[in-house]
Formats: C-alpha cells, structure tokens, sequence
C-alpha cells in the first residue's frame, strides 16, 4: 500500500486547479476574469471549464448583460469540498515525514 493517496485527476490540471481556486476566493467568477487572472486562450478555457462543470465541481450560467454574452461560473459545495480534499492531499505529499 502506498503512503500517498492519489491527487485528484480533475484538479490535477494546471488551468483546472487555476480556476477553481480562483472561484474559491470570489465564489462567482465572469468567464473574461478568469481568463484574463489565468492568462488562457478563450477556447482551452472553455474546454477546462467544461470539465469542471460536467464532473460537477462548478455551475456555469449564461445571461446576457448590455446585449453582449456573459458566462458566469461558480464553485459548488462538491467543488469546495473536493479542493479541500486535494489541498490536503498535497499537505501530506509535502510533509511524508509524518506519514511514516
């Protein structure tokens, strides 16, 4: 058996764990924020926050402000306590020590 639980797959990705972390320190977040924050090209951006959204880790919800498109994205409960899980297991992979 190994010391080390695995890191979250879902989270494991740069610009993953980029834009949760981003929604865990403003809850809602407009898609032009995050990317401008991440500095990813809109259509990568739209892919990871598809991930996100179908693994249920984020709501995505699309209005219209001014007659111009507006995505806003928010973490969910699910999503909160996944980070949480994942920052932890990170804890752990820094500090083996304790492990032993």
């Amino acid at each position: 058996m190994t010391r080390f639980k695995e890191l979250d797959p879902i989270l494991h990705s740069q610009l993953r764990l980029a834009i949760v972390s981003l929604l865990i320190g403003t809850e809602v977040a407009e898609f032009t924020y995050i990317r401008e924050q991440t500095g990813a090209t809109a259509g990568n951006l739209s892919i990871q926050i598809t991930k996100l959204k179908e693994s249920g880790y984020i709501e995505v919800k699309k209005k219209f402000r001014n007659n111009y498109p507006q995505t806003l994205c928010s973490i969910t409960p699910l999503g909160k306590e996944k980070f949480a899980e994942y920052v932890n297991t990170l804890k752990d992979y820094l500090s083996p020590e304790n492990k032993v």
